[in-house]
């Protein structure tokens, strides 16, 4: 029997990307499935200060919507 184990970084962020290309070098955030919170980010994303699981309302002046 054999396991494996993957630990994918920002998976749902990779996931959209490879369905928009056009998204690739932008800070792309994934939100909960309410709409929320932020439940995944890249280190573009941080690097502009979003944090983990914080509520979308508190970072919404910086997000562009497609």
């Amino acid at each position: 029997m054999s396991y494996a184990l993957v630990d994918c970084n920002c998976f749902y962020v990779s996931c959209e990307r490879l369905f928009r290309p056009d998204l690739k070098y932008k800070p792309v955030v994934v939100l909960s499935s309410n709409g929320g919170c932020v439940v995944a980010r890249p280190p573009g994303a941080k690097a502009q200060g979003i944090k983990m699981a914080i509520p979308f309302f508190q970072v919404r002046e910086v997000c562009v919507f497609q």
